[in-house]
């Protein structure tokens, strides 16, 4: 399989990008920190990007990304793709807040929160992702009543959890609904023809790759 998963809306903002599909590469020269599962955010400049699970990027031209199996990857863009960000969010980033601190590193480029563009990539879905009462209490904390909405209880101290529903309920705090996309029906356990999967296949897990490029500036 080849090629990527694009979206509209970034389409619209004129950012070059692509949610990565089962064995597909990353664009050359694409930068990326080495993703821990917590809320640092981390300017692509020059040198090693370090420890963190969001990256930001103003140098047009230069793909940064992120990497996830299950996982849910997001991008996101200024207005004209002048500034971009693409963002790692398993459980424990969505809980220690990784989606805030990546709009507040873009906001702080001079793109007001409620210009941006993000699309929520594929991920583990709600059918497939169940975890124990640690998890959920961590979530909670931070989430409240989204959480209620995006969990099924399925035994005692555990639930299924929608990680995507969390993820557009933190960025629908600062965006305008239209300003928010993902893509139906694309859960990464579930499709193995698309798609990598640490919950379905383990420590045999490849993972995909999800990049964005900043855009010149407009003439």
């Amino acid at each position: 399989m080849s090629g990527w998963l694009e979206h509209e809306l970034l389409r619209a903002r004129g950012a070059r990008h692509g949610f990565g599909l089962r064995g597909t590469a990353a664009p050359a020269g694409t930068r990326r920190p080495r993703q821990v599962h917590g809320c640092e955010v981390v300017h692509a400049a020059g040198g090693e990007l370090g420890d963190a699970d969001a990256v930001l990027c103003r140098m047009p031209g230069v793909p940064v990304a992120v990497v996830t199996a299950d996982c849910v990857p997001i991008l996101l863009a200024a207005p004209g793709a002048r500034a971009v960000a693409a963002v790692h969010a398993g459980w424990r980033g969505l809980a220690s807040g990784v989606i805030e601190a990546a709009l507040r590193a873009l906001a702080a480029t001079g793109a007001r929160a409620g210009e941006l563009t993000a699309v929520v990539g594929p991920h583990i879905g709600a059918c497939c992702y169940e975890v124990d009462e640690p998890v959920l209490e961590r979530l909670a904390a931070r989430f409240g009543s989204a959480l209620d909405a995006a969990a099924v209880a399925t035994r005692a101290g555990h639930a299924r959890i929608d990680l995507g529903a969390l993820a557009r309920a933190e960025l629908l705090r600062a965006l305008a609904p239209d300003a928010v996309g993902a893509f139906a029906d694309a859960c990464t356990r579930c499709d193995a023809l698309r798609f990598e999967s640490h919950r379905r296949d383990g420590a045999q897990a490849g993972r995909m790759v999800h990049w964005i490029t900043a855009a010149p500036p407009s003439p």
